[in-house]
């Protein structure tokens, strides 16, 4: 079943301490007007292979930004569906996957290892009274009459599971579920910035279904683990292709904003590959998940412009793009700003 308790909590971090031990996490003390928290991170995988996939965006912009600077302080619970908050890794195009990677939480040396690049932003957030951290996950607690194990505040309460929730093997497929992936967002805003960690274990599948969650679709060799697990084709060390098609073909452009009457928006793909690509049964999806069939072909390292048509529409507050193939895989997705949409007449490039 997916996790009981999903939300994101709005506070200030007032403490942390590194991830060690056998099940290291990273954790920190964050308080909002009047409660403490714990947030739990996870450093380390359970299942092999157990560096965690990791992704620090210095400079994250999204759609969902306008939702969180306008919830209070506190915990709040999140529907598990597109449209408001609630974070998935792979249908909200939060980032590109293919910029995750692997690290060990604990290599000897300045700045080298997922403590460390956790640390670096947490460390500026306590020290900066205006920094906001909001952490995604499910809640646990309070724990009434007993303390924090780390930090000691009473009751003991917080949020795990600030990571990937969904395309899980083994003991965790039960955690499964879509709309509902931790991550740590930290917002500055003296300086206007966002900061993004996305944090993912190499057992999860990138391909799930819309529903349970759960991992759909071919896999591809890689290193064997305790569970049995396989890898994706760019962790594998492969190149794209219309057969592995994680950025196959590729959303580089997007007019959303266009003039003139009637307004047409379009959308341009590029084809990475060595060979054609058909796109018989691919589909091009917008924030509200209305999809739109397409056909013919793009040639290899070709563009290709498509104008779209109803139901999806490019809304100019801000949305998301998402480009699936025939066997309903997603093959690439982007997200774009009411401010990136605010040039009538100016594409958007990505």
């Amino acid at each position: 079943m997916p996790l009981k308790n999903y939300g994101v909590l709005k506070g200030s971090a007032i403490n942390r301490a590194l991830g060690s031990g056998r099940n290291p996490h990273y954790q920190i003390h964050v308080v909002d007007d009047d409660t403490d928290y714990r947030i739990a991170v996870n450093v380390r995988s359970a299942l092999s292979p157990s560096e965690v996939e990791y992704l620090v965006d210095p400079r994250f912009t999204h759609p969902v930004l306008p939702h969180l600077e306008a919830l209070e302080l506190g915990w709040h619970d999140l529907a598990s569906k597109p449209g408001g908050p609630a974070l998935d890794y792979i249908r909200s195009n939060l980032f590109d996957p293919r910029q995750m990677v692997p690290l060990p939480f604990d290599i000897p040396g300045p700045d080298n290892d997922l403590n460390e690049k956790i640390d670096h932003y947490i460390q500026r957030a306590m020290a900066d009274e205006s920094a906001i951290v909001y952490a995604f996950g499910e809640r646990w607690g309070p724990e009434r009459g007993k303390k924090d194990k780390i930090f000691g505040f009473l009751p003991g309460n917080g949020v795990h599971d600030i990571h990937m929730n969904q395309g899980n093997v083994g003991r965790f497929v039960d955690d499964d579920g879509v709309y509902q992936d931790g991550a740590l967002l930290l917002h500055f805003p003296e300086q206007a910035q966002w900061v993004g960690v996305f944090l993912k274990f190499q057992s999860q599948s990138w391909h799930t279904d819309d529903v349970t969650g759960h991992r759909i679709g071919p896999e591809v060799s890689g290193p064997p683990s305790d569970a049995g697990i396989t890898l994706r084709p760019f962790e594998a060390g492969r190149l794209p292709t219309p057969e592995a098609p994680d950025g196959a073909v590729r959303i580089v452009a997007a007019l959303a904003n266009p003039v003139g009457s009637p307004e047409i928006e379009t959308v341009t793909l590029l084809n990475v590959t060595d060979r054609t690509v058909d796109l018989a049964g691919w589909r091009l999806l917008d924030r509200d998940k209305n999809a739109m069939a397409l056909s013919g072909s793009v040639a290899a390292g070709d563009t290709l412009r498509i104008t779209l048509e109803a139901p999806v529409v490019l809304s100019n507050k801000g949305g998301q793009i998402t480009l699936l193939n025939a066997d309903g895989l997603r093959v690439d997705g982007v997200a774009y700003t009411q401010v990136e949409a605010s040039l009538p007449g100016f594409s958007i490039a990505f």
